[in-house]
């Protein structure tokens, strides 16, 4: 018997302006698909002209520039509308989908689509759901007492896979894939027995959960930052509060 996370699997990935997903734009974005474990994986790149200007501070993280997206990257319109269609096939395939933090990724991809293309996520999965596996969450509820922090990179440290170019989206894409097998492998008495359609509905309770906790810590240590419970897609702001 095959389990799923030893089977197909597609991960998506972006970089972006900033990290604010209702007024930052993506750069690039990359979409894995690896048909079982160990086999190559198939990776789809885009680069982006956001139309605005991209500051230092994004560039410093992932090394592209204004110059260099204004030659070489395309509009947002038609590239917004390719993402979707294949995380849409993607879908119909039946091949979960690793993003890693969910809700930052699919919610900015949601909020793109809403501005060039006056569409949503919403509207690409109406008939097929997208099954999206965390791997922060997985790894947060399944090592819940572990120390330290959990980005991309500290967990490819933990579950020993390899980042290769951390910050260009097909690396990370990749890298995510890989760490949602090796937390399937690792856990697999807790996991196996659960479908990638099961995993997606507990991991809205766990994200909640997690967004809770780390709530009252904020409270606690007397910052105003409010975590946002909802996943894996936050919702769209009222026209008022955007």
């Amino acid at each position: 018997m095959t389990y799923w996370y030893e089977g197909p699997l597609a991960a998506f990935d972006t970089e972006t302006t900033g990290v604010d997903v209702e007024t930052d734009r993506i750069v690039s974005a990359a979409v894995v698909v690896q048909d079982a474990a160990g086999t190559r994986p198939r990776v789809t790149r885009w680069l982006v002209n956001p139309g605005v200007p991209v500051p230092e501070a994004a560039t410093a993280v992932h090394g592209l520039t204004d110059d260099h997206l204004q030659r070489n990257g395309r509009w947002p319109a038609p590239v917004m509308y390719e993402i979707a269609e294949q995380l849409t096939e993607q879908a119909a395939a039946g091949r979960p989908l690793v993003v890693m933090n969910a809700p930052f990724d699919l919610t900015i991809l949601d909020r793109e689509l809403r501005r060039h293309r006056a569409s949503s996520l919403d509207h690409w999965f109406g008939s097929t759901p997208l099954l999206v596996l965390d791997p922060r969450v997985l790894d947060k509820h399944l090592d819940r007492y572990r120390k330290g922090r959990r980005t991309l990179t500290d967990l490819c440290a933990h579950y020993e896979v390899t980042l290769d170019g951390a910050h260009d989206a097909g690396a990370d894409a990749l890298a995510a894939l890989d760490v949602v097998r090796a937390v399937g492998r690792r856990f697999a008495a807790r996991l196996e027995r659960l479908s990638a359609g099961e995993l997606h509905a507990l991991q809205t309770g766990w994200h909640a959960a997690q967004a809770r906790g780390l709530q009252a810590w904020f409270a606690r240590s007397g910052t105003p930052e409010v975590v946002d419970t909802a996943w894996p897609l936050r919702p769209e702001l009222p026209a008022a509060a955007a």
